[in-house]
């Protein structure tokens, strides 16, 4: 199933009561990378008091992993308001990250949660999304005669050629939606061709 995930990193701002709460928004394929732009955050605001956090990777209908951070803030005013705005925009593999600048006024834990959820809220809206479509790799092994057939029945099937190794036959790595597998399958099996296809990859 493809699901939205955003195109490029997005960057929204409010102020709330001289408190400064910046809020970034990009793609992540994993934990490890979300974790990797974290500290790149960091360094880009050193003497910012708080760097919050949440993450949802997979299908946002079913996440296959989802993590928070409240990063010194009372606990649940920071990481779980900007998770819960996650699980409500239905795009996946996104992370949101909301750098605050203490104004001197405290807000109380309702007023935090509601200031965290608004700069997520924000980043959300202004956040350019993209359709991932899941991939498939195929794996091809077909005489030279047919190498030129087997590339043009790729492309039909909205896929790209990734790799080709020559020997005494021609072995393909194709990649492809996994949506038009079932059809190029049934194309090389008229062409008698040997094919296998390998994990799984996702894609945008």
């Amino acid at each position: 199933m493809s699901y939205p995930i955003p195109a490029e990193e997005a960057v929204a701002e409010i102020e709330i009561k001289k408190s400064r709460f910046i809020a970034y928004a990009r793609g992540i394929q994993s934990r490890e990378e979300g974790m990797l732009w974290l500290e790149q955050i960091k360094q880009q605001y050193p003497d910012a008091r708080h760097h919050c956090w949440a993450y949802l990777l997979g299908n946002p209908n079913c996440a296959a992993n989802a993590g928070m951070g409240d990063d010194g803030e009372p606990s649940g005013t920071a990481g779980k308001p900007i998770l819960n705005v996650l699980q409500h925009k239905g795009i996946g593999d996104i992370m949101i990250i909301v750098v605050r600048y203490f104004g001197g006024i405290k807000l109380g834990a309702g007023g935090l949660t509601r200031a965290y959820g608004q700069a997520a809220q924000a980043v959300m809206e202004v956040l350019p999304t993209e359709e991932q479509v899941p991939q498939q790799v195929l794996t091809v092994i077909c005489d030279f005669s047919q190498e030129q057939q087997v590339r043009y029945l790729c492309q039909q099937g909205e896929g790209m050629v990734d790799s080709v190794d020559y020997s005494q036959q021609v072995t393909m790595h194709l990649q492809l939606p996994e949506e038009n597998i079932a059809e190029l399958q049934a194309q090389l099996d008229a062409m008698g061709c040997a094919y296998r296809a390998t994990d799984d990859i996702e894609s945008a």
